[in-house]
This record gives structure tokens, sequence and C-alpha cells, in this order.
């Protein structure tokens, strides 16, 4: 497959049960611990339009720098002070997000906690 094929192919964007939970404790956090519920709105739906994006050219985004995680083709999206950890199966045009992960936070010891499902 040459580089336009694979720029033109749609890949499904699949959200692990462990990003799920981590987007609702983020949410919850901002709407309850913040008293910011309109702030946690918004932050949840621009995670969602965030990683839609990746169903076109998710290589673009640049390779986790952690290792291994590196070395197991893990990459990592900033999506406002959050990261997005995802890995891409090119075989099945599939991409799995994993984790999203506060910046401020050890990332090494936070990816520890991930399993590439």
């Amino acid at each position: 497959m040459d580089t336009q094929e694979k720029q033109a192919k749609q890949y499904e964007v699949k959200i692990t049960r462990h990003a799920e939970q981590s987007m609702r404790e983020i949410g919850v956090y901002i709407a309850f611990d913040l008293m910011e519920s309109e702030t946690a709105v918004k932050m949840l739906k621009t995670f969602q339009s965030e990683i839609s994006k990746l169903a076109t050219m998710p290589q673009r985004v640049h390779l986790t720098p952690e290792e291994p995680w590196h070395g197991l083709g893990v990459r990592r999206l900033r999506i406002k002070n959050y990261y997005a950890y995802f890995w891409v199966d090119e075989t099945k045009f599939k991409v799995q997000i994993m984790d999203f992960v506060y910046v401020g936070r050890d990332q090494e010891k936070q990816l520890e906690k991930m399993t590439i499902e």
C-alpha cells in the first residue's frame, strides 16, 4: 500500500474501557471538584472531536517518547491539558484509544497502568 492509499483510508477509532473510565473521571473531576460543569461538557466534547480526527492519517501524530511504549508504536496526542494515548493497527485499519492522562502527571507511571488491547 503506498502513501496515498494510506492517507485516503479511513480508520475505525475505538476507545478502550480504560480510556472511557479515564474520560468519565476527568469529567467528574472538572464538574464536581472544580465545580465547572459547562467546562466538563466542553472538555468531553473536545476529546470526542479530536480523537475522531484520527480516522484519517493517525500516523501524523508522533510516537510517545517513553520506552518501551515508543517501540510498541504507542502515540500521544495533546488535547488541551491532556494526552490521549493510542496505537494504530495497520492491518485492521483501527485506532485504539488507550487512555487520557493529565499532562502534569508522571506519564511513565500512568503508561505502566495501560494495556494495549
